[in-house]
Formats: C-alpha cells, structure tokens, sequence
C-alpha cells in the first residue's frame, strides 16, 4: 500500500487528507443524524399532559429544549402560549431553520470533497503524462522502465480520486436526504403543537 501511495506522487497527500476529513464527517454525521436523537417520539403527547395540569414547569421547559433539536423547536412554541396561533407559528419557524442549518453541518464540506478529488486525481493524470512526454522527449522510447513511473502516477492518482470521490458522493446525498427526511417529520410534529396549544393561545 506505502508502494502505491509513494509511486502516485505528491498529489496523493490532498487526496489522502480529503479521505480521512470524508470518513470522519460520515461517522460524525451518522452519529449525530440518528433519528431517535433528533426526534424523540411521544414529545407532544408529553406536551399535552403538562398543559392539561395547567401550567407548564420551567425545569421541564428547558430539559425540553436542551434534550433534542425537535425539543428545541417545539419548546419556542409552548414558550409562546399565551400569544396567537400566529406568533407560536413564527417563533417555531424561526428556531426551525436554524435547527435545520445544523443539521446540515459538515454537508457542504462533504460535498466539496466529492466534487473536487476526481480533479486532484486528473491533475494527477495529467502530471504523469507531462512526465512520460518529458522522458520521451529526453531519452525517446526505448526504455519503457524510464516510462513507467509517469504512466503509474497518472492511472493511481485517478483511481484514488475516484475511490475517495464516489463514496463521498453517496454518502453526501445519503444524509441530505436523511435531513430532509428529519425536517419534514420536525414540521409535522410542530403543526400537531399548534394543534395542542391552539386552544391555550389568544384568537389570532
């Protein structure tokens, strides 16, 4: 493997670097993306007890905003109870977009990576190439062994492009999806609120 690496020549360096920021924005991603995490089921039915005692805890409010990004969300709307529909809506929406920003983070670095190491491994064709024609150009064709370091740097660089490239990829619409998956299930979730707190809050 060192073999490889060391006869793809200096371009193999950012496209290593760029592998190992992939992996660990993927598993980064993968870990804070986990649904249960995200959107705890039961929040509103949990909601719905307090109000029907009445009155709704400060402790409990805050360990509902801090437990979850949905918690978080759906705690602007019950701190906004005693107003209209409309101003419990705007202050949701509100906390719901940068909620969703968040969500987001490290997804447009890794969409960079994948767009830009099937360019460093061309770069690398390229290098290699204008070695071999440099070679030819000294010494002609008669020794293919002078030859073949350029060929091996083109065709390695291209390939660890393409393999840092393509999972990138995947995994980048992968958690895009999955965040718009998780925004989606947050607005249901937050229209169910205004369901509940309708009743508690002033005529818009």
């Amino acid at each position: 493997m060192l073999e490889i690496v060391t006869a793809g020549g200096w371009l193999m360096l950012p496209i290593i670097v760029c592998s190992i920021l992939a992996l660990t924005i993927s598993f980064e991603r993968l870990w804070v993306l986990r649904r249960h995490r995200v959107a705890p089921e039961n929040q509103i039915e949990q909601i719905r007890r307090w109000l029907g005692d009445g009155r709704v805890p400060e402790d409990k409010l805050q360990s509902l905003k801090s437990g979850s990004p949905l918690g978080r969300v759906l705690a602007a709307g019950v701190a906004k109870r005693a107003h209209s529909r409309e101003v419990m809506r705007q202050s949701i929406e509100e906390v719901g977009s940068h909620v969703a920003h968040e969500l987001q983070r490290f997804l447009g670095a890794l969409g960079t990576i994948a767009a830009i190491t099937p360019l460093l491994g061309l770069l690398g064709t390229v290098v290699g190439m204008i070695s071999v024609f440099t070679r030819i150009t000294g010494a002609g064709v008669g020794n293919p062994t002078e030859l073949a370091g350029g060929i091996s740097q083109a065709l390695i660089t291209t390939a660890a492009g393409l393999a840092v490239a393509i999972p990138s990829l995947v995994m980048h619409r992968y958690f895009r999806s999955r965040v718009e998956g998780l925004v989606v299930g947050m607005e249901e979730e937050s229209a169910k609120l205004l369901d509940v707190m309708a009743p508690a809050g002033k005529p818009e």
